[in-house]
């Protein structure tokens, strides 16, 4: 039984592994089609009927490219920067429950790799350590621009990982764990004893400034201050080519997936949707779950959208509008939502005793 389960997970972290790893690659695509879709332009229209196989040309095209160390760049750091960068944003979702439990064969099949009680703190820990992959890999270029695009990441990231960190606070007063399946849990279906059971509808302001400093956090416009190309000619990758480019590209886009999902998990039911009791009682619980993986992948896709939508409609902010922002707007935004969470919690307790 334990060699079945051991197989189970590993087949699990092999799929979310080539989930992530096609996602970000057909993000690339969309990105490219939304862009065109915005400019009135055509798009990639070659490679593939409609230029779908795009994605697949351009990776070849960089693992064909040739392989370029700087001569003084730090040989061995300069290939740890973009190794870190493309691990710490695959082994974010480690803790993602992507649906409910499956029975296959007589094996219950858990659709998360891991339910560890503390998921959240998890995911924060992970989102610190990517920093290290751009700041190792601007300084080990030995390139002002390189270094000054990874100096401008590493401040950002820190910046808003407080307003993120505090955003969440009010959200663990409202579900009282820190476990994303007990979270997702929570939300069961969509309307229970006459509440939403959607944590969007319990925290507005504590998702708006998640989704705010998510932006920042993948460094996407308009936070894309870190590879700013009109001041820093290509940020902290500069110096980079072929597929040690290709991971720091990956991983922006894994990042883009995983906030995603963590988005989806937190604040708009993860897997649940509504009418999911009836679904599973009269078309079977197995079939009620792969559509809750199905409808979670909608949610994902609609906030990668949104990602792209933004990145073509809003110019990016000067540096110092982009850290006003983060310290003398987010943080006592976030800090109010506690305070008011904390007083809306203490009147409904009062109200229902």
């Amino acid at each position: 039984m334990e060699i079945a389960e051991l197989l189970i997970k590993t087949g699990l972290i092999v799929v979310i592994f080539l989930i992530s790893l096609v996602v970000a690659m057909y993000s690339t695509y969309a990105e490219r089609k939304i862009a065109a879709f915005f400019q009135d332009r055509v798009g990639p229209n070659r490679a593939g009927p409609g230029g779908f196989l795009q994605p697949l040309a351009d990776g070849v095209k960089m693992f064909m490219k040739e392989e370029i160390i700087p001569t003084k760049a730090s040989g061995f750091l300069f290939v740890v920067g973009p190794s870190l960068a493309i691990l710490t944003a695959c082994i974010g979702s480690a803790v993602i429950p992507w649906g409910q439990k499956l029975l296959v064969g007589g094996h219950t099949v858990d659709l998360q790799v891991t339910d560890i009680n503390v998921g959240i703190l998890y995911i924060f820990g992970v989102v610190s350590l990517g920093v290290y992959g751009v700041m190792i890999g601007g300084w080990a270029s030995n390139n002002k621009y390189s270094l000054l695009g990874a100096i401008r990441a590493a401040s950002q990231n820190i910046s808003y990982e407080v307003s993120m960190g505090l955003s969440i606070i009010a959200l663990l007063m409202v579900t009282g764990t820190l476990s994303l399946r007990s979270i997702a849990e929570q939300q069961h279906g969509f309307w229970n004893d006459g509440w939403f059971t959607w944590n969007f509808f319990k925290q507005p302001l504590g998702f708006l400034i998640f989704i705010v400093c998510a932006f920042a956090e993948t460094n996407r416009t308009p936070f894309d201050l870190p590879e700013c190309e009109t001041e820093l000619v290509g940020g902290y990758h500069t110096e980079y080519s072929s597929m040690k480019l290709g991971f720091y590209l990956f991983a922006e886009y894994i990042n883009m997936f995983v906030s995603s999902a963590v988005m989806a998990t937190l604040y708009f039911g993860g897997y649940n949707y509504p009418f999911m009791d009836w679904v599973a009682a009269h078309i079977g619980p197995n079939l009620g779950a792969i559509l809750g993986v199905v409808l979670l992948f909608v949610k994902i896709f609609a906030f990668i959208f949104f990602f792209m939508w933004i990145r073509w409609t809003i110019p990016r902010f000067r540096y110092d509008q982009l850290m006003n922002l983060g310290w003398r707007t987010l943080i006592p935004l976030a800090i109010a939502n506690i305070v008011l969470t904390g007083v809306v919690i203490t009147v409904i307790k009062q109200f229902t005793h």
